[in-house]
C-alpha cells in the first residue's frame, strides 16, 4: 500500500480516527449486507428521499406469473401490423419469397436487439428513461425520444381502435350495412347513390360513412362527431387498463391475447371452406424469386420486423422491468419473437385466403359485366356470331370459357379491338390488386364478409379481435410513457396516466375531422420510422461500445445463470449496428428521392389519387420528426457540458442501516475500496457503471454482488471501482 493513502496515515497516526471505512464497519451495529448498498449517483443523502426510493424499490409492481408476463409482451408485440400491414408486404414482395428475407432479418436484426431490450429493463427495473440514464447519461435523452414516439404513436393508433369500435357496433344489423349500396330519392325517382355506385359498397362505407372524407388534407370539414364518440370510447378503454396496472391488465391479457388466436383460426377455416380460397394461399406460396433481389424488399422487410417487435417504443424495456431478476428473459425474447412471426403467417394464410374467394366474386363479376357487353355487340351486329365457340353457354358462362372467348376476340378484331372496352378479367390481376393498410380490414375484409353465411357474427368477431389486438399494443405503447415518467419524477400513475389520456384525447381530435384519415397516414408513415431507428442504434450503441459488450454478457451471465450465445456479442457489436445504419440511409434516401404525398379519396371521380402534402403539411411531417429525435442532441450537450448534473461526478457511501454516510471521492482507486472489497483489485468483480445508483427490490441491484464466488462478501455491497470500459 502506498506510505501516502489515507489508510496508511491513519494506521501510524496516534489519535482515534473514526471516519475511515474501516471504523465506520467496525463500530457500526451488525450489517445486514443484503441491504447495505454504495450510492454512486454523488448525491447528498436524503433520509427521507432514501427511505422513499427504498419503499419504491420494495413496492414495485410485478407479474403475476410467467404466463401473463409472456401473454402481455404477445399482446404488445402482435398487433394490428400483424393482421393488415405483414400480408400486404407479402402480397406485394413476391409472396413466399418475401418470407425468406424476412426471417432472416428477424434473426439477425429482430432477436438480438429485442433480447437486449429485455435484459437491460429487467437487469435495472427501470422504464426507459431511467435506463439509459443508468448505462449512459450523456445518451439519456433515448428514454425521453421513447416518450415522444409512443406518445405520437398512440395519438392515431388508439384512432384506428375507435374505427374498430364503430364497425363493431354497425356490425349488430342483418344485412350488414355496408352489403349494399344506399337508395336516394332524385324527386319521384330512387337511383342507387353515384359514388357508391362507382366504387364499391364496402368502399362506400369506408369513405363516406365511416370517415365522411374530404376531397384533400388541406380541406378540414370540421369534426366528425361519430368518430369523435369512438374516439373517446377508445381513449377510456385505454385509461382503464392502465389506471388498473400491470397486475390487472395482465389478467386482461389473458383475453385479450388468446382471443385474436382464436378467431383468427376460426377465419382460417372458414376461409378454407370458401370457394376459391386454395386459388389465394397457392398464389401466397408462389414464390417471385427474382424479388428476393430488389433491396427495396429487404428494406421493408428490415422495417416490418422492426415495428412489428416494438423496438425502440419503451414497451418491451416497461413490461420486463416488472419481471424478477432471474428471469429468463432470452427464453422470452425467442419465444415472443417466432410467435410474432407465426402470427404474421397466420393471419397472412387467413387473408390470401378470404382474398382469394373475394378474387372469385370479382371474377365472376367481371365475367358477368363483359359477357352482357359481348351480347350487346351480337344483337347489334358489332360481332359476328361465327366468333363466338359453339359450346359456350351464356346463362351458365365460366370463367375458362369467358377467356377463350375473349381471346378469340382480341385476335380477329385487332385493330378495333380497344374501342369495344372489354376486360380480360384474370383471376390473376384481381389477387395481385395491392389493398394496403386500413384499406385491408375496412374494405377487403368487409367485403368478403358480406358473403359468409351468418356474415353478422363473423364481422362481430373480425372487428372484437381487431379492438383487442389495438388495446394490446395501446397498453404496452403507453407503458413506454407512464412507466419511465413515473419512475423518474415520482409522480403519481393515476393522476398522470388520466391527464395523459384526456391530453391525447384533445391533441387526437385532429385524426377525427373530415381530413383525419390523412393526418393517420401522415403520422403513421413519418413519425416513428426514422427517429424509432436512430433511437435503436443507440441503444445499440450504448450497450455494445460505450457500456461494452464483453461486460455486458458477464452481467447477463450472472443474471440468467448462463452464458449466452456468442452469436449475440456479435450481432450486438457490429451486424445489428450495421444493418440499423443501411436502414437509416435508406429511409432517409427514400424521403429525398421520393416527395411525401398521401392516397386522397376524391369524392367526384370515386376514386383514390395520389396527393403530393402542401407546404404547411410539410412543415409538420419534418416537426414530428425534428421533435422526435430532439431530447437525443439536447440531452447528450446539457450533460456534456455539465449544463445538468448527471450525477457522476463524486461517489459517496451510503450505509442504510446505521443511517452514516461518508464521501470517499478523493480516495485513491488502491485503498478504501480495496480494503473493502478485496485483498487485490483482481478479485474485485467487474462493476455496473458507477455514474448511477439503483436499489432494486431487496436492493438486489444490477450492481450489486450476487453470491460471486470472486468477491469478498457474496452479497450486499455495489462495487465502487472505476468501471472498464473496452473502449
Amino acid at each position: 500500500m502506498p506510505k501516502n493513502s489515507k489508510v496508511t496515515q491513519r494506521e501510524h497516526s496516534s489519535e482515534h480516527v473514526t471516519e475511515s471505512v474501516a471504523d465506520l464497519l467496525a463500530h457500526q451495529e451488525p450489517v445486514d449486507y443484503k441491504r447495505s448498498v454504495l450510492n454512486v449517483a454523488g448525491e447528498p443523502w436524503d433520509k427521507q428521499k432514501e427511505g422513499d426510493e427504498e419503499l419504491d424499490a420494495e413496492n414495485r409492481p410485478a407479474w403475476n406469473s410467467k404466463l401473463q408476463y409472456i401473454l402481455a409482451q404477445i399482446g404488445y408485440s402482435v398487433g394490428l401490423g400483424n393482421v393488415w400491414r405483414f400480408p400486404y408486404l407479402c402480397q406485394k414482395n413476391g409472396g413466399g419469397a418475401y418470407l425468406v428475407p424476412y426471417l432472416v432479418l428477424l434473426i439477425i436484426i429482430g432477436l438480438p436487439l429485442f433480447f437486449l431490450e429485455l435484459a437491460v429493463g429487467q437487469r435495472i427495473r427501470r422504464g426507459s428513461i431511467g435506463v439509459w440514464n443508468y448505462i449512459c447519461p450523456r445518451l439519456g435523452g433515448i428514454g425521453y425520444a421513447s416518450c415522444l414516439v409512443c406518445f405520437f404513436v398512440g395519438l392515431y393508433y388508439n384512432v384506428i381502435i375507435g374505427w374498430s369500435i364503430f364497425y363493431f357496433f354497425k356490425s349488430f344489423q342483418y344485412p350488414l350495412p355496408w352489403s349494399e349500396c344506399p337508395i336516394v330519392k332524385n324527386g319521384s325517382v330512387a337511383v342507387v347513390e353515384t359514388e357508391c355506385e362507382r366504387s364499391s359498397a364496402t368502399t362506400y362505407f369506408w369513405y363516406r360513412e365511416t370517415l365522411d372524407i374530404s376531397n384533400s388534407i388541406s380541406e378540414s370539414g370540421g369534426l366528425n362527431w361519430k368518430m369523435t364518440l369512438c374516439l373517446l370510447v377508445a381513449w377510456s378503454l385505454v385509461g382503464l387498463a392502465m389506471i388498473k396496472g400491470i397486475q390487472s391488465s395482465g389478467k386482461v391479457m389473458y383475453f385479450s391475447s388468446l382471443f385474436p388466436y382464436l378467431v383468427l383460426v376460426c377465419f382460417l377455416v372458414r376461409g378454407l371452406l370458401l370457394r376459391g380460397a386454395v386459388d389465394g394461399i397457392m398464389h401466397m406460396f408462389t414464390p417471385k424469386l427474382d424479388k428476393m433481389l430488389d433491396p427495396q424488399v429487404w428494406r421493408e422487410a428490415a422495417t416490418q420486423v422492426f415495428f412489428a417487435l416494438g423496438l425502440g417504443f419503451g414497451g418491451v424495456i416497461a413490461f420486463s422491468s416488472y419481471n424478477k431478476q432471474d428471469n429468463n428473459c432470452h427464453f422470452d425474447a425467442t419465444l415472443v419473437s417466432f410467435i410474432n412471426f407465426f402470427t404474421s403467417v397466420l393471419a397472412t394464410l387467413v387473408v390470401f385466403a378470404v382474398l382469394g374467394f373475394k378474387a372469385n366474386i370479382m371474377n365472376e363479376k367481371c365475367v358477368v359485366e363483359n359477357a352482357e357487353k359481348i351480347l350487346g355487340y351480337l344483337n347489334t351486329n358489332v360481332l359476328s356470331h361465327d366468333l363466338i365457340p359453339p359450346h359456350v353457354n351464356f346463362s351458365h358462362l365460366t370463367a375458362k370459357d369467358y377467356n377463350e372467348m375473349y381471346r378469340v376476340i382480341m385476335t380477329v378484331k385487332e385493330g378495333h379491338f380497344k374501342e369495344l372496352g372489354l376486360d380480360a378479367c384474370l383471376l390473376e390481376d384481381e389477387l395481385n390488386k395491392s389493398v394496403q393498410g386500413t384499406g385491408l380490414a375496412f374494405i377487403a375484409f368487409t367485403e368478403a364478409m358480406t358473403h359468409f353465411p351468418a356474415s353478422p357474427f363473423w364481422s362481430v368477431m373480425f372487428f372484437l379481435m381487431l379492438i383487442n389486438l389495438g388495446l394490446g399494443s395501446m397498453i404496452g405503447t403507453m407503458s413506454g410513457i407512464t412507466t419511465p415518467i413515473i419512475d423518474t419524477f415520482k409522480v403519481r400513475k393515476e393522476v398522470f396516466t388520466v391527464g395523459c389520456c384526456i391530453f391525447a384525447f384533445v391533441v387526437g381530435l385532429i385524426f377525427v375531422q373530415r381530413s383525419g384519415n390523412y393526418f393517420v397516414t401522415m403520422f403513421d408513415d413519418y413519425s416513428a420510422t426514422l427517429p424509432l431507428t436512430v433511437v435503436v442504434i443507440l441503444e445499440n450503441i450504448a450497450v455494445a461500445w460505450i457500456y461494452g459488450t464483453k461486460k455486458f454478457m458477464q452481467e447477463l451471465t450472472e443474471m440468467l445463470g448462463f452464458r449466452p450465445y456468442q452469436f449475440y456479442y456479435y450481432t450486438w457489436k457490429y451486424v445489428s449496428p450495421i444493418c440499423m445504419a443501411v436502414l437509416m440511409t435508406a429511409s432517409i434516401i427514400q424521403l429525398g428521392v421520393s416527395p411525401p404525398g398521401y392516397s386522397a379519396w376524391i369524392r367526384e371521380e370515386a376514386a383514390e389519387k395520389f396527393l403530393f402534402y402542401p407546404t404547411w403539411a410539410m412543415a409538420i411531417l419534418i416537426s414530428l420528426i425534428i421533435l422526435a429525435s430532439l431530447p437525443l442532441p439536447l440531452v447528450f450537450i446539457l450533460r456534456q457540458f455539465h449544463l445538468v448534473s448527471d450525477g457522476s461526478n463524486a461517489l459517496s457511501v451510503t450505509y442504510k442501516k446505521g443511517r452514516m454516510m461518508k464521501d470517499i471521492s478523493n480516495l485513491e482507486d488502491n485503498d478504501e475500496t480495496r480494503f473493502i472489497l478485496s485483498k487485490v483489485p483482481s478479485e474485485t468483480p467487474s462493476p455496473m457503471p458507477t455514474h448511477r445508483s439503483y436499489l432494486g427490490p431487496g436492493s438486489n441491484s444490477p450492481m450489486e454482488m450476487s453470491s460471486a464466488p470472486n468477491g469478498r462478501y457474496g452479497s450486499g455491497y455495489l462495487l465502487a471501482s472505476t468501471p472498464e470500459s473496452e473502449l
